[in-house]
């Protein structure tokens, strides 16, 4: 954290209060369409940060450029009694919302209500230069999500299309728990395989650029 620009910081902060309380809200909400009332009993169900917000996943997101959320706890048997996609569907929410907020903040850009202008201050963005961190910072949560590993929305996304040998083979990953994820994201970096760069940074930017 203490490498990034204050502005950045600044904005960072948003995303923590807004996208991160809308990426689990989507969870609650598809949950509770497919008719499973775990998110509402556990008051999950509401935009309000606090009742989303994970100090050490917050704490990533300030210095890391990503992080996570609590955990949207679902009942998976109510859920495939209504549908076998639906823990897909829940699972694939969040990451949803993401991108929707992403474009959301470009249109005032992209209908040329936001001028490119840069902040004269050190302590705060312009309002062009909020929404472009806003912009790729909610890509980075989309795609850093969207990684078919333990405990992130894209685990669940693929065992819904993966065979039963392969939802059995990812059952049997699921068992180390949050190891693999600490492989991926400071094991195999330290070796040069920057997965997260390839994946998750480097598409957040391209797409970021295109909007803003």
């Amino acid at each position: 954290m203490s490498n990034m620009p204050f502005p950045m910081i600044f904005s960072l902060l948003f995303v923590l209060l807004i996208s991160f309380s809308v990426h689990e809200y989507a969870h609650a909400l598809v949950a509770d369409i497919f008719g499973d009332d775990t998110p509402a009993k556990q008051g999950r169900l509401t935009l309000n940060p606090l009742a989303h917000l994970d100090i050490i996943g917050s704490l990533f997101l300030l210095n890391f450029g990503f992080g996570w959320a609590k955990p949207v706890e679902v009942n998976p048997y109510t859920l495939e009694r209504r549908s076998k996609s639906a823990r897909m569907w829940v699972s694939l929410a969040g990451p949803i919302s993401n991108v929707i907020l992403a474009l959301l903040a470009a249109f005032p850009i992209k209908i040329g209500l936001i001028n490119m202008v840069e902040s004269e201050s050190q302590l705060f963005p312009s309002l062009y230069e909020f929404l472009t961190y806003f912009i790729f910072f909610n890509f980075v949560l989309a795609f850093f999500n969207l990684l078919p590993i333990f405990p992130l929305d894209g685990e669940k996304v693929l065992i819904y299309f993966l065979p039963d040998s392969g939802k059995a083979f990812m059952d049997r990953i699921r068992g180390y728990s949050y190891a693999p994820l600490f492989v991926l994201l400071w094991v195999l970096p330290f070796f040069g395989f920057r997965i997260t760069d390839w994946f998750v940074f480097a598409p957040a930017q391209f797409l970021a650029g295109l909007l803003s």
